[in-house]
């Protein structure tokens, strides 16, 4: 009887014992999740809040969603040929890199693309998020702060006095131009208006399913994609 490709030993060197005792845990669940879903789907992310995550996973509650490990995940998968628990599972593995997660689900392949291309929720902007567009206050009263906000507003970096128990920008203020890369100051800032700029949403990569089937999804336009893309071209050369 053929040995099962599933059958086979990953080694995990330069680990604690506590370290791995959990890397163990997390092949032993990819490769369960491998036998027991028809197919695997790889995406990428942005601006990804545990909020917004729960009701995701509540949406896809009978199938299973993966984070985090890439370099685990992908050793459990099989990075080449040889290695492969499945026909062709490899060529999934190079996708594995950088802010993605792992979709395994039995659901056909046209209701996972659809709710992928258009699931999206706005949120507040973090630090370092970089704005596409300014946003400027004009001076004048900002009711909708209590008088008690005012001297958070100020440390803030809002040029602000109290006038009759009322919140009021002294001149005109600029919280962020176009371009620019948020501190901690404007994203608060920003949070405190009300003002959401970015954006949570998945992006599909790379699909394998059974039997043995592969193919990418997405296209040339990440940094990730172009060194994918540069990695096949210098196995081909090889």
């Amino acid at each position: 009887m053929p040995r099962s490709k599933r059958d086979k030993k990953v080694y995990l060197t330069k680990t604690t014992k506590k370290g791995l005792s959990l890397k163990q845990r997390i092949v032993e669940d990819v490769r369960n999740c491998v036998e027991k879903f028809d197919s695997l789907y790889v995406f990428k992310y942005r601006d990804i809040r545990n909020s917004h995550l729960k009701g995701v996973r509540n949406e896809w509650e009978n199938s299973k969603l993966h984070f985090g490990k890439n370099k685990v995940v992908a050793v459990s998968l099989g990075r080449t040929e040889k290695d492969e628990i499945e026909d062709n599972i490899h060529k999934i593995t190079r996708f594995i890199k950088g802010p993605c997660g792992l979709l395994f689900t039995n659901c056909k392949r046209e209701e996972v693309v659809d709710w992928f291309e258009n699931f999206s929720v706005a949120d507040f902007a973090r630090s370092g998020f970089k704005v596409d567009k300014t946003i400027t206050l004009s001076e004048g009263p900002l009711s909708q702060f209590s008088h008690s906000m005012e001297p958070y507003l100020r440390k803030l970096g809002l040029p602000t006095k109290l006038e009759r128990g009322i919140v009021t920008l002294i001149k005109d203020y600029v919280v962020c131009k176009e371009g620019d890369a948020l501190t901690p100051e404007q994203a608060k800032l920003l949070e405190l208006l009300g003002h959401k700029m970015a954006t949570f949403r998945f992006k599909l990569r790379a699909v394998w399913s059974k039997p043995g089937n592969f193919e990418r999804l997405s296209k040339k336009d990440d940094q990730d994609d172009v060194d994918i893309e540069d990695e096949e071209m210098e196995e081909g050369n090889e």
